[in-house]
């Protein structure tokens, strides 16, 4: 494959923070259920096929980061809507790439930072990249409708599936995430996956925060209910 004509896609749909990778050539159509479309090593070797494995150890070559911090304020329990403050690092050096959200779950969308990128812009729900250099990274803000309300008078925010992959393969991903629980009246309840090596999680009395490395697929959900 010629990387220099792979087209790259970030994506971060539903609730917020659906971030997948995966390969495919600029003439493949972009309407598939893969999210982040990159390039990472060689395909030959031996990798994970998509069940998920937490990394106990980091791997010592940097590999995409990507960092949230979620802050509830007093109305998020009645719209659901969050203030996100997101960072991607390690961003692959290639032509072209875009993050895309879900357009009716983000709104005020707006880049804070970009460092070796060359160009970078809104455009409707995406952000728009070209010519990504070494050691990048980009940062953005903007309010996304991330919180839901459960039967039972519970909440939940749901983040995934997380991904980084090539290919057939799956490949090391770093994910981090601090939940602001703020004003908003909610306390933590639990989080799924279970705390684990490679999975740390740390709970405040304001705030939750988590720390994944793994590879596979990643789906965490992290539940709230009403302080008393």
């Amino acid at each position: 494959m010629n990387l220099s004509t792979t087209r790259h896609r970030i994506i971060l749909a539903a609730a917020l923070l659906l971030a997948a990778l995966a390969a495919q050539s600029s003439t493949e159509s972009s309407d598939q259920d893969d999210w982040f479309d990159e390039d990472f090593g060689d395909p030959t070797a031996q990798v994970n096929e998509g069940e998920l494995a937490f990394l106990a150890v980091p791997p010592v070559e940097a590999v995409h980061h990507l960092s949230n911090r979620v802050t509830l304020n007093g109305d998020s329990r009645e719209n659901g809507w969050v203030y996100l403050e997101q960072c991607h690092h390690n961003i692959d050096n290639v032509g072209r790439a875009e993050i895309v959200f879900h357009k009716d779950r983000i709104r005020n969308l707006r880049i804070t930072r970009a460092i070796n990128i060359d160009k970078a812009w809104v455009e409707g729900a995406s952000v728009q990249m070209t010519d990504i250099g070494k050691n990048s990274s980009l940062c953005l803000e903007a309010d996304s409708r991330a919180l839901h309300a459960n039967d039972d008078g519970s909440y939940r925010v749901k983040n995934g599936p997380f991904m980084r992959r090539f290919l057939d393969g799956y490949y090391p991903m770093r994910v981090s995430e601090r939940l602001v629980l703020a004003d908003s009246g909610l306390r933590f309840a639990g989080i799924e996956p279970q705390r684990q090596p490679g999975f740390e999680v740390e709970v405040g009395n304001d705030s939750i925060r988590f720390d994944a490395w793994f590879e596979g697929r990643l789906l965490t959900e992290i539940e709230l209910v009403p302080a008393l």
